[in-house]
């Protein structure tokens, strides 16, 4: 069987990266020649190189949605951009380009079309990015993670289909992951995943309730990178890490309950596993609010509780948790009814489709 080429793109951050691994990991490789192009520096360099990907760097510069004296000079960057990820994409000779999005995707999109190259593009969050704004114009076909984002594209060309998760985050072992953390079946565990550099807001009001929460439930607690506090190390009950690898699905199989951010991700592979959420999303001073909607979404369809960080306190995160844990049954139940769980078998057979 003759190989085809496919090019993967996106990055800015693991969001943008952790999807396209998952699709990648479901092609078969004597099928699909698979290479990466991303930015010279980004998170996304590592996280594929790491993967024995063949890996092309190209220059890009950050999109912003204000006035700034650097557009200029980043301008100048995205039009270097184009011409390096054109030169790359004449010598792949792909018959697909896959885009999760991220500043580093426009200039590989842009030089796609100009050489007649099918481009598929998936937008997780609720709003489109800026980066996926562009490339919509010039993209094949799009799929989203929410129904709501159907709105922002062209209906022709756009499907829902949910956010593409990571296969073998499915296939965790509960007991594994009990005896790993030395926890028990007499209470519940609860995970609190702040994302990869942690939520200094989330960790100082869980530390600060942990009397209180520990009688309740056994916590499993990933704060980020460098914010293991050492002086909670010998708490009963209470197991901290900067992160997790490959551990982390056991973790998940045996966790009863998880407070979360609103990544798209990270609440598409709670739902998949059916543990409901207090979702506490980041503020719009931190981003540009597609967390926020993201978590109402989830809460409106009966998957979660939405806390926002300004009203975060020990007594909001106890009631909230309170709440979740008194109806866990019926928000597990309509995690179960969800068909947004089969992204991952959806893109796969459509980019299989370009093979022929």
């Amino acid at each position: 069987m003759t190989k085809k080429t496919i090019v993967f793109t996106g990055g800015g951050t693991a969001g943008h990266v952790t999807p396209n691994i998952a699709i990648i990991n479901e092609l078969d490789e004597s099928k699909w020649d698979i290479k990466y192009i991303g930015s010279k520096k980004g998170i996304e360099k590592e996280l594929i190189e790491n993967r024995n990907i063949p890996y092309y760097g190209i220059r890009s510069g950050k999109l912003r949605r204000y006035i700034d004296k650097e557009n200029i000079i980043d301008m100048f960057r995205v039009i270097k951009g184009c011409q390096e990820a054109r030169s790359v994409l004449k010598k792949l000779k792909p018959a697909l380009v896959f885009s999760k999005g991220g500043f580093v995707s426009v200039p590989v999109i842009i030089a796609a079309r100009s050489l007649g190259i099918p481009i598929f593009i998936h937008e997780s969050d609720i709003t489109p990015g800026l980066a996926n704004k562009i490339s919509q114009r010039f993209s094949t076909k799009i799929f989203t993670s929410f129904e709501e984002t159907r709105a922002y594209f062209p209906s022709s060309k756009t499907t829902v289909i949910g956010s593409p998760i990571r296969k073998e985050i499915l296939s965790g072992d509960s007991i594994k992951g009990r005896q790993m953390l030395g926890f028990t079946k007499e209470l519940p565990i609860l995970t609190i995943m702040g994302g990869s550099l942690g939520a200094k807001k989330i960790n100082e009001s869980v530390r600060g309730s942990l009397d209180e929460l520990t009688k309740d439930y056994q916590i499993v607690h990933l704060c980020g990178k460098g914010n293991v506090d050492e002086s909670l190390v010998r708490v009963a009950g209470y197991k901290q890490f900067e992160y997790v690898n490959e551990e982390l699905a056991d973790i998940l199989a045996a966790t009863d309950m998880v407070i979360t951010r609103g990544g798209s991700n990270s609440i598409f592979e709670f739902l998949a596993l059916h543990i409901p959420m207090v979702i506490i999303p980041l503020t719009r001073k931190q981003s540009r609010g597609d967390q926020i909607l993201n978590a109402k979404s989830f809460e409106e369809k009966g998957f979660a509780l939405k806390l926002e960080e300004e009203d975060l306190t020990r007594d909001s995160l106890s009631n909230a948790l309170h709440t979740l844990k008194a109806k866990r049954n019926d928000y597990t139940e309509m995690m179960k009814s969800s068909k947004e769980s089969h992204a991952l078998d959806i893109l796969v057979e459509q980019i299989n489709a370009y093979h022929k």
